[in-house]
C-alpha cells in the first residue's frame, strides 16, 4: 500500500513540479578587459557561426551540468585566454525573452581583467577575437553592449575602493602606466601632483631598483604592488 507520505509519491510530485515548467539554457558571457597604450581595450569575437555569423560579440559559453555558474564562467575564459585564476566578478543576468534568436537563453555575465601581455595568442586567434579599444567598440549582437556598459560601471566603482586595477598591469610598472590605467579606467584627467601623493601614502605600491628604459631617456623607477602588504592594511582609494 503506497501512503501519501511514502517516498515514491514525494518523488513523483517532485518530477511533476518540475516537469511542469520549461526548462531553460544558462549561457555565460564574458566581458574580458585589457589595458594597452594608455586604454582600456576589450577582447571580443568575429562570430563564426550562426546565429549572427560575422558580427561582433562577447566570448560565451554553456554552463553545463557538472559545473556551477562561477564555474563556467572560469571555464569559458580560459578556453579563450589560456589564463587561470583570473579577476572575475560577476556583472548580472539577463534574460529577456527574446535576447537571442537561436533558443530562450538566460545569460550570467562576468567581466574580468587581464594582463594584456600575459594571454594565449594562439587560442585567441583560434576563435578569431581581437583587442579593441573600449572607445571605438563595433556594434555588438544581442544585448551585449547592455552587459559591457553594466560591467564598466561596476569596474568603476570597484576600482575606486579596492586595488582590483592592477590586474590590468604588468607585475612591474611606472607611475605613469599607473596614473594612465586610472585615467582610462575613471575617463578624466588626473592631477600628477596629488595622483602621486595619494600613491606615496600607500605602503602596499613598492618602489624597486629596476629602471624602465623604454618610456623616456632618463627611464622612470619602477614599482610593484605588494599584495601580502595591502592585506594587512586594506586601505585604497585613488
Amino acid at each position: 500500500m503506497i501512503t501519501s507520505n511514502s517516498p515514491s509519491l514525494k518523488k513523483g510530485r517532485e518530477k511533476v513540479y518540475y516537469s511542469s515548467n520549461p526548462a531553460f539554457y544558462v549561457g555565460i558571457d564574458c566581458i574580458i578587459f585589457g589595458f594597452y597604450e594608455g586604454e582600456i581595450s576589450l577582447l571580443l569575437l568575429k562570430r563564426n557561426f550562426e546565429p549572427a555569423m560575422g558580427e561582433w560579440s562577447l566570448m560565451g559559453g554553456f554552463v553545463q551540468n557538472n559545473e556551477s555558474v562561477d564555474d563556467a564562467a572560469k571555464r569559458v575564459l580560459h578556453e579563450l585566454t589560456g589564463l587561470e585564476n583570473v579577476y572575475m566578478e560577476q556583472v548580472g543576468a539577463f534574460g529577456a525573452i527574446d535576447r537571442d534568436p537561436g533558443e530562450r537563453v538566460i545569460s550570467v555575465a562576468y567581466y574580468a581583467l587581464i594582463n594584456i601581455n600575459e594571454y594565449d595568442r594562439k587560442q585567441v586567434q583560434k576563435h578569431n577575437a581581437y583587442w579593441v579599444n573600449i572607445n571605438e567598440l563595433p556594434p555588438l549582437i544581442f544585448d551585449h553592449p547592455e552587459m559591457v556598459e553594466k560591467a564598466r560601471e561596476l569596474m568603476k566603482q570597484k576600482a575606486s575602493v579596492e586595488p582590483i586595477g592592477f590586474n590590468l598591469l604588468p607585475k612591474l610598472f611606472t607611475l605613469s602606466q599607473l596614473q594612465s590605467l586610472y585615467e582610462a579606467i575613471y575617463g578624466e584627467t588626473m592631477d600628477k601632483r596629488n595622483f602621486r601623493k595619494r600613491v606615496a601614502e600607500m605602503d602596499y605600491i613598492e618602489k624597486t631598483d629596476k629602471i624602465d628604459k623604454l618610456g623616456s631617456k632618463r627611464g622612470a623607477a619602477l614599482y610593484k604592488f605588494n599584495g601580502k602588504a595591502y592585506r594587512k592594511d586594506p586601505k585604497f582609494k585613488i
